[in-house]
């Protein structure tokens, strides 16, 4: 057991739920040893790696003010205000960085404009799923074995001048996987995260909580999940956030049932088969790397820089900035690189996590099986996904007459989530050989740090026109009508784009009866079973296209 009190432990596929053993022997303390582990925050469960890196500097390290201008700065923790080669419009490199970029609402939205509520409609229940925090390197990085690797050659002889001569002094100093400082708090560049998204998600929602009530929230054991919930709630409620909600914190590891982390009981989502995006991302970074390998090469003695080397190095820009506040790895790339480096993360989440990928659908199925069931009144009562149905076929841990659902994951399982709704928005091929126009997958606008969706359930006292632009009446002759609204990113997801049964609308909404009828088909599409467990080959990046693995005479 890896704790002296053993209570429910929900396992997956068939293992047997351990009781609570309520009077067993502990090290704990008396109040803990009475809390389920579902709901048990202090001490942590399979927490996950939890190193720390070195404190930040920032004070004597930051090389900044740059340029002419040597205004005042805003009481911001990063240094971002860096000068990058080709950046003629000033835009910033962090919002091109991926799933690593520090959260910022998508610049561009989705297609369609932001209206307000008509007079009379009401929002009455919100369901978030929110990414954690700014944090670490997974353990599994490569800029761990590249940072040291170079100091090896820096001790072996390797020596560099110009603007690589801080390698020379340069150490990996970062720490793995739990949250950084800023990860906490979250400022994001242009808005906010956990502890801020809390707040900004009490100013937009804080009406619908009865204040009568306390409500369940979920998270995973990983130590930066758990933390991620506890400063978002905190952001909500205000630091006695524990008198007003639960977090249900779900075991996160290899063959448990989790939702929020649905990859771990999907086994093809880990194997080969499913790397079709790392291995078409490889292919451009091939082709947009070159220039910057001699670059390198021509500062460098006694160490020969390879595609990978740079890569890492261009990696640990974002890294670093969050973890230190300024990483001297940023400027060393051009504007046109950090373009290519963003482009390279959304080839790899196409190819491994969304409609390129045969697990795409089956890894989020889960969670939109869940949504379903609050949707629709009821818990879960068949194992037919990784959901954790131990929990959720119980309203103690799985209530269904809550206004606020707040789930905390990670970035690949959001981007699951969104194409087992069937979100095709996103389902764009995004060739190796270079971005495509018009591409709507750029993961810095759907998955960076601090991520969330927001689906409002809206009831309206007569249909909603479809168009709403012109200031017209926005009702329509009928009766009662209840909407969902998907908000990615502060930013709303048009609806009737991937499902065109939802109507061409331009506030993107869905009527909920069309909308469920619609999902009633995500857990036969996600074809859980085979795409999790199936043996089926890997295929050529590109040759998916929905999400789910390709059924031939063999396989059908």
């Amino acid at each position: 057991m890896f704790l002296a009190v053993v209570v429910l432990l929900t396992i997956s596929l068939g293992r047997a739920a351990y009781l609570e053993q309520k009077h067993a022997t502990t090290t704990v303390n008396s109040d803990s040893s009475k809390v389920p582990d579902y709901f048990q925050t202090s001490p942590e469960i399979f927490a996950g790696p939890t190193a720390t890196g070195r404190a930040p500097f920032l004070a004597q390290t930051n090389p900044a003010p740059f340029g002419p201008s040597r205004s005042f700065v805003p009481n911001t923790p990063l240094e971002t205000a860096l000068p990058i080669v080709g950046n003629a419009a000033n835009t910033s490199i962090f919002q091109l960085m991926g799933q690593l970029s520090p959260y910022a609402p998508n610049p561009s939205g989705f297609g369609v404009e932001e209206y307000p509520l008509p007079p009379g409609s009401k929002i009455g229940q919100v369901h978030t799923i929110h990414r954690h925090g700014s944090r670490y390197p997974t353990t599994d990085a490569g800029v761990q074995e590249f940072g040291k690797a170079l100091s090896e050659n820096v001790k072996a002889g390797a020596k560099f001048t110009g603007e690589l001569s801080f390698l020379n002094d340069w150490s990996y100093e970062l720490g793995s996987e739990i949250l950084v400082p800023v990860g906490r708090q979250e400022y994001g560049f242009t808005s906010v995260k956990l502890f801020d998204s809390g707040v900004l998600h009490y100013y937009q929602y804080g009406h619908l909580y009865n204040t009568s009530t306390k409500i369940i929230a979920r998270t995973t054991t990983q130590d930066r999940m758990l933390k991620s919930g506890e400063y978002f709630l905190a952001g909500f409620f205000g630091l006695e956030w524990t008198n007003n909600a639960t977090l249900e914190v779900i075991i996160e590891g290899d063959g448990f049932n989790n939702s929020l982390a649905g990859y771990d009981n999907c086994n093809n989502s880990n194997k080969a088969v499913a790397a079709g995006g790392t291995n078409a991302s490889s292919e451009w970074v091939r082709t947009y790397l070159p220039n910057a390998i001699h670059r390198f090469q021509a500062l460098t003695e006694n160490f020969t820089w390879n595609t990978s080397d740079v890569y890492n190095a261009q990696t640990l820009c974002p890294y670093e900035t969050v973890a230190f506040g300024y990483s001297a790895f940023c400027d060393l790339f051009t504007f046109g690189e950090w373009e290519s480096f963003e482009y390279s993360i959304d080839v790899a989440f196409a190819g491994n996590n969304y409609f390129q990928s045969p697990t795409g659908r089956a890894v989020g199925i889960a969670y939109v099986e869940e949504v379903l069931a609050r949707l629709n009144h009821h818990v879960l009562l068949t194992l037919e996904t990784q959901a954790n149905i131990t929990l959720d076929n119980n309203t103690s841990t799985f209530p269904l007459n809550q206004t606020l659902y707040f789930d905390f994951s990670h970035d690949t399982n959001i981007a699951a989530v969104l194409t087992a709704f069937g979100l095709t928005q996103f389902a764009q091929f995004l060739p190796s050989s270079g971005p495509p126009p018009n591409r709507q997958l750029i993961v810095s606008h759907l998955q960076p740090f601090g991520a969330r969706l927001d689906i409002e359930v809206i009831s309206a006292p007569h249909p909603v026109a479809a168009n709403r632009t012109g200031g017209a009446n926005a009702y329509l002759v009928g009766e009662p009508t209840t909407y969902v609204h998907f908000i990615i990113n502060q930013r709303t997801l048009p609806l009737g784009v991937s499902l065109p049964a939802c109507g061409n609308r331009n506030d993107g909404w869905c009527e909920i009866n069309t909308f469920l009828e619609i999902q009633s088909r995500a857990l036969a599409e996600a074809e859980y079973n085979y795409s999790c467990n199936g043996d089926y080959p890997a295929v050529p990046y590109g040759s998916i296209n929905n999400g789910a693995p390709l059924r031939t005479s063999t396989t059908s």
